[in-house]
């Protein structure tokens, strides 16, 4: 059977990329094999426009949000249900040291677009501690990642467009044409593996680095759902009085199992936003393919232009993925270029180094 592209992947990045691909009427075949505690399946698909202690401005956020916003809004249309939730975060203030960060930091240009509010001192809130304030950040908001998928695949596998099975690299062949896989023949190949990238004899050269994330799941009945919360953790609502708390930053154990120590950083953190009562839910662990420059690896090959890699979004894939796609779908079809930012071009010199190795 004959396909213009095979996706090998189905976590956000490759669900979308395949829906993309198919917008532009080309035949696309996903190969992935279901697993529930995927990084995507983990996530609690959080878009934050600033973020971090520095409160940057995510990067091209003006160019992602008001697409990404399109696009889930398209999905829902699809799928007739609610998918993607508008919420305003509340940073809240660690220290004074951060609060005169912020106010510093605001000073210097113009924020209108993406913060509400500042509070300098408590808001006031019972359930929150907050007695340094924060701010309010507009424009935030999370997808229903695992659903999301899980719709995406159904429609796929009812239509013949899904193989949910293992891929298995050794039975991988690169022809003139393109590429064969066991009797499936395309034009083109595009591996969307997450952290698993780092096993592929094409891209291992690439410098991710699995890093697992423990979430958690609570619930507690006294706490505002139209709001998310961050401070050293993220509270996002999920519905029905349970949120969900994450994520903790782990390099050294790339497993996806949840542990001990993982629960107690995160309820601890917790705790430090609020006394209220609370119950562990559930409790996940999950693997991010996460980059040294904190930049997606998108691109061809540079030896073998029919095996393509879209990846690296670490935990920025909802806001970026549907832009990239876009992107990406046109630079292959020659109607567009990569941004240099993301393209693996950047890391050519990775791929010569570990040929030269090979080659002693």
């Amino acid at each position: 059977m004959n396909y213009d592209f095979i996706v090998v992947g189905h976590g956000l990045a490759g669900a979308i990329l395949a829906y993309t691909l198919r917008k532009k009427g080309h035949q696309v075949l996903v190969i992935d094999e279901p697993k529930e505690n995927s990084a995507s399946n983990v996530a609690a698909g959080l878009v934050n426009p600033v973020a971090g202690k520095r409160f940057a401005k995510s990067w091209l956020a003006d160019v992602f949000l008001p697409f990404a916003d399109q696009f889930y809004q398209e999905l829902e249309e699809r799928f007739g249900q609610p998918l993607f939730f508008h919420k305003p975060i509340y940073k809240v203030f660690s220290s004074i040291e951060e609060q005169n960060n912020w106010m510093a930091k605001s000073a210097g240009g113009n924020w209108s677009e993406y913060i509400k509010t500042t509070y300098t001192q408590s808001t006031g809130e019972e359930s929150i501690n907050d007695p340094y304030g924060g701010i309010v950040i507009d424009k935030g908001g999370y997808l229903l990642v695992s659903e999301t998928l899980r719709l995406l695949a159904e429609e796929q596998l009812a239509k013949g467009q899904m193989l949910p099975e293992r891929f298995d690299v050794e039975q991988l062949q690169l022809t003139e044409q393109g590429v064969k896989y066991k009797n499936i023949e395309a034009r083109h190949l595009i591996f969307c593996e997450g952290y698993q990238v780092v096993h592929n004899p094409y891209f291992k050269w690439l410098p991710l680095q699995p890093t697992k994330g423990e979430v958690l799941e609570i619930q507690t009945q006294n706490f505002e759902p139209e709001r998310i919360y961050n401070k050293a953790v993220y509270v996002v609502p999920v519905g029905g009085g349970r949120f969900k708390i994450g994520a903790t930053y782990n390099w050294r154990q790339a497993d996806e199992v949840p542990t001990p120590e993982g629960q107690e950083e995160l309820t601890e953190r917790f705790t430090q936003i609020t006394t209220q009562p609370y119950r562990v839910v559930n409790h996940w662990a999950g693997i991010r393919p996460a980059v040294r420059d904190r930049r997606p690896l998108i691109g061809q090959h540079p030896d073998y232009p029919q095996l393509s890699v879209f990846n690296g979004m670490g935990s920025k894939g909802v806001l970026m993925a549907p832009y990239l796609a876009h992107l990406y779908a046109q630079a292959l079809a020659g109607e567009a270029e990569l941004l240099p930012d993301v393209h693996i071009s950047r890391y050519f010199s990775l791929y010569y180094d570990y040929i030269k190795h090979q080659n002693l």
